[in-house]
């Protein structure tokens, strides 16, 4: 089930973020995320919250900015089922396009986004920290008017 998350979802959300990225959000930014709504939506499976998106929407663009799925459940085509069903919620609420960044070596979730039609439209050089220099981002975009 996706449910949308609040604040009150904080400590679980950030739990995975920590498990799952070298470089994870802070609370803060977070926190930021979950006061405003519809921003921020969790997979929960019996009882269980297994992974979650964050979106941006401006008029008619979204942008995804997070889609964590815990280490332990990756893989098992969670990913793709929270991307899907945000990607129809963003259209429901009136989303013409969605573009995201992903780091170039995050090779599982390139074959993810292209599996489900997105585009690779750009990059943005030295995006990423990484424990010896910075990773670019390759932008990924797809339209999502039927």
């Amino acid at each position: 089930m996706m449910r949308p998350a609040t604040t009150n979802d904080l400590n679980r959300i950030m739990a995975i973020e920590k498990r799952a990225h070298d470089y994870p959000w802070s609370d803060k930014v977070m926190l930021r995320y979950l006061q405003k709504p519809d921003a921020v939506t969790l997979l929960e499976q019996e009882g269980e919250h297994r992974g979650h998106a964050v979106v941006s929407l401006v008029l008619d663009e979204a942008e995804l900015l997070m889609i964590t799925v815990a280490p332990e459940y990756q893989g098992k085509g969670l990913g793709k089922l929270i991307l899907q069903r945000t990607m129809q919620q963003l259209q429901s609420r009136g989303a013409s396009c969605m573009f995201l960044e992903v780091r170039e070596s995050n090779e599982a979730a390139i074959a993810l986004y292209e599996s489900l039609g997105f585009c690779e439209t750009g990059r943005r050089s030295g995006y990423y920290p990484m424990k010896k220099g910075r990773e670019d981002a390759l932008i990924y975009s797809i339209e999502l008017i039927d």
